[in-house]
C-alpha cells in the first residue's frame, strides 16, 4: 500500500538540509530501484519576485507493507535524525490517477 510521508521543516533547515542531503537522496534511490517510490520532492517556499532558496518541508509517496513499516522507515530518516523536520505525518495514500 502506498503512503504519504510528509515532512515539515525547523525554521532556517536549509543548512541542515545541505548536510544530510546525499543520505537522504540515497535511501530515496534505494525505495525508486526497488519500485517501490512513486514521488518524491520538497516544498519550496516562494518569494515574491525571486527563486525558491528554502523549503518548508517534503513529501515522499512510498509503497510499504503496513504503516508501520513505513513509520519505522521515515523515523530513520536523515532529516529526522539531523533535526531538519519538526514534525512528521503519515497518511495512507489511494493512486487514482494516472492509472
Amino acid at each position: 500500500m502506498y503512503f504519504a510521508i510528509i515532512g515539515e521543516d525547523v525554521a532556517d533547515s536549509l543548512p541542515l538540509r545541505l548536510a544530510v542531503r546525499p543520505a537522504h537522496l540515497q535511501r530515496l534511490e534505494t525505495l525508486n530501484s526497488e519500485g517501490r517510490l512513486l514521488l518524491a520532492g520538497p516544498f519550496p517556499v516562494l518569494q515574491e519576485n525571486t527563486a525558491p532558496t528554502t523549503f518548508s518541508g517534503s513529501l515522499i509517496v512510498a509503497d510499504f507493507d503496513s504503516l508501520e513499516a513505513c513509520q519505522h522507515w521515515a523515523n530513520a530518516d536523515p532529516y529526522v535524525a539531523a533535526g531538519v523536520y519538526a514534525q512528521v505525518t503519515i497518511k495512507p495514500f489511494k493512486k487514482v490517477f494516472p492509472e
